[in-house]
């Protein structure tokens, strides 16, 4: 039964995702059969440029491009700029790590349900211990410190290599909890929760299948909401060499998990392979699988592990399925044991509520937020969990206290009299979300605009003239812009096809440094990306992970007086109309004054062209501003 965990079973998902690289779920809008090109990791320090290949990612090759060759010929131009010899290992090195990962894809490309499920995040970094002083007064409990000044950016084109000092903000107000996750100082993810929209990923709801579609390989489930669920052929148990409508009937009774919220005019998507998450394992209850985060490389703490997990799948669970997180290294067997027994009843109460409940019906709901991040998120590489509710604390507390009692120190209340997200200033870059322009510390400019079906990012060079040649400027600005264009994706929690127009580059070279940088800097996202090639229009393309609605979205609604569109009528278009519209209502009528009332700004747009427009339809026109018009509105009297 024992496994390597070289794959893992479809469909287990866990929570917040902060664990995704031991249970991969890959359930993206866009499934595509290219290998990802870069993995998101979530734990501490950053993976080495020096190695774009590893397991369970593959560095693609460009168009038209050879990588080794490009990132070769570089180093000679830089070599020949300064006047010393070119460094030969830098390049051979990249090209090596290009043909293992070239090696691994092809040994995986046999099976692409299995490649998509596969594939862990890079291992956690150690903490720097300097973390831990305590300094200063920042009105919290447990223990007093500074807040660091923020790190900033990454100089454009220049990588830090340093350990991350990571900080988790809760925020419980009114009808909302929002959590601010914190980088050096720096927003980097932003979780929201409010009352009459709480996140129902995770939840398992007892279903009825109310339609089968066998030529689009999927099924609709009514799981009690206003929108039926979406059940793709892939996330159905059974066998997988037979049709939908061959594995499922219309009236089924049928246990399903949601594996992504509504968003849009797309409805929320279920899997029927459930798990239930926890600290250190993920009970898959219709699985037999038992797997090991790769990540966990002692060969002494595998065997130690796989010795417990083995008793205790066969004693408590049964036979069925766990895998094992990389949190659970070092855990003692009966830390191990306790969260079998807790997964095992929490299954047993869900059997027991799936057999008394008629569908549709709610079987399981998943811990709320702050709790959530305090299971997947809250980890030794944190300083601090920072609450500022005494209720939430408290429960947060008993829940630690149970489930790792050693991370206690790290939750603390915070009880200063400014909010924390002002002491903080996270309000501030909140509201910077709703602008689409983000200006880069160059000069640079990159403008995000978000759509239902994709998002499209342009890169600007703007003030930046740098004091090179114009094609390293342009380089070094699509660099910068790389890094900012990650962590914008993460931040607003943009996800399923993202457009990138860089600024053209000549040089092959140099399209590989940005495709090198944008892959390094999605290194932290936890979400599942890909990157693609780079097309012949030099536009770059890649998905990300989408399984709750963006930041953005969530915020704000559609513009009442654009509808959503964020552009009006020009004042010119609207003369035109509203001459035209005169003219009309004037014909057959001899003689007589015309009295438009119209918005206030615009008003004072036709007082300028009053002569023309009574030119035009040929009647003496009084204007008028009424305020309380939109800027398309108006109101034509005839006198």
């Amino acid at each position: 039964m024992q496994q390597e965990n070289q794959e893992h079973p479809k469909g287990a998902e866990a929570g917040l995702e902060a664990e995704a690289d031991d249970v991969d779920a890959a359930r993206e809008d866009v499934r595509e059969t290219a290998p990802p090109y870069a993995e998101p990791p979530l734990g501490g320090g950053e993976p080495s440029r020096a190695e774009p290949a590893r397991e369970g990612g593959v560095l693609p090759e460009l168009e038209e491009i050879d990588m080794a060759e490009a990132l070769a010929q570089h180093e000679r131009e830089q070599a020949a700029r300064e006047g010393r010899p070119p460094r030969p290992d830098q390049p051979r090195e990249r090209g090596r790590g290009r043909e293992r990962g070239r090696q691994g894809g092809e040994a995986r490309g046999h099976d692409r349900r299995e490649r998509e499920r596969g594939g862990e995040q890079p291992a956690r970094g150690e903490r720097d211990d300097r973390d831990r002083r305590a300094e200063g007064d920042r009105g919290f409990r447990g223990g007093d410190r500074r807040r660091p000044e923020s790190a900033g950016k990454p100089p454009h084109g220049v990588e830090r290599r340093k350990p991350i000092k990571r900080e988790i903000l809760a925020n419980t107000s009114f009808e909302e909890t929002r959590v601010g996750i914190l980088e050096d100082g720096r927003l980097v993810e932003l979780l929201w929760e409010r009352r009459s929209a709480q996140n129902i990923v995770g939840n398992i709801y007892k279903g009825v299948v109310e339609n089968v579609l066998p030529g689009i390989s999927s099924a609709f489930v009514n799981i009690g909401f206003e929108k039926n669920a979406y059940l793709y052929i892939s996330d159905v148990l059974g066998d997988s060499h037979q049709s939908i409508d061959q594995t499922l009937k219309k009236g089924q009774h049928i246990t399903v998990q949601v594996a992504k919220e509504a968003i849009g005019t797309k409805g929320m998507k279920v899997t029927m392979d459930v798990s239930l998450p926890g600290r250190y394992l993920v009970f898959t209850p219709y699985q037999d699988y038992v797997g090991i985060s790769k990540h966990i490389v002692d060969p002494n703490e595998r065997k130690r592990l796989s010795s417990i997990v083995d008793r205790l799948v066969k004693d408590v669970l049964g036979g069925k399925g766990i895998v094992v997180r990389t949190e659970a290294e070092g855990a003692t067997e009966v830390e191990l044991e306790r969260e079998v027994q807790y997964l095992a009843a929490t299954w047993k109460e869900v059997e027991k509520r799936y057999e008394a409940l008629p569908p549709p019906a709610l079987l399981h709901k998943d811990l709320d937020l702050a709790l959530q991040v305090a299971r997947d998120l809250l980890s030794d590489q944190v300083y601090v969990y920072l609450l500022d509710d005494k209720t939430v604390y408290q429960n947060v507390l008993t829940f630690i206290d149970r489930l790792s009692p050693e991370l206690k120190e790290r939750v603390r209340l915070y009880e200063a009299k400014t909010p924390i997200f002002t002491a903080f200033n996270l309000e501030h870059e909140i509201e910077k979300l709703r602008q689409t322009k983000v200006t880069l510390p160059s000069g640079g400019t990159i403008i995000v605009q978000e759509a239902e079906s994709l998002c499209a990012i342009d890169v600007n060079t703007g003030r930046f003239t740098g004091n090179k040649s114009q094609e390293e400027t342009v380089t070094m600005t699509n660099i910068e812009a790389a890094y900012e264009i990650a962590h914008q994706l993460r931040l607003r929690n943009i996800g399923g096809i993202v457009v990138i127009d860089f600024i053209d580059m000549k040089k092959a070279s140099n399209r590989a440094r940005v495709m090198e940088a944008l892959a390094d800097a999605v290194r932290r996202d936890r979400a599942k990306i890909r990157i693609l090639p780079i097309t012949r229009l030099g536009l770059i393309e890649m998905t990300r992970e989408r399984k709750r609605e963006s930041t953005v979205s969530l915020m704000t609604d559609g513009c009442p007086e654009c509808h959503g569109s964020g552009r009006v009528l020009s004042a010119e278009s609207l003369r035109i109309r509203i001459q035209r519209e005169i003219h009309e209502l004037t014909q057959g009528r001899p003689g007589g004054n015309v009295r438009l009332l119209l918005h206030p700004q615009l008003a004072e747009v036709f007082v300028e062209k009053q002569g023309l427009i009574e030119k035009n339809v040929h009647r003496a026109i009084k204007i008028g501003a009424d305020p309380l018009l939109k800027w398309e509105d108006y109101r034509i009297i005839l006198e």
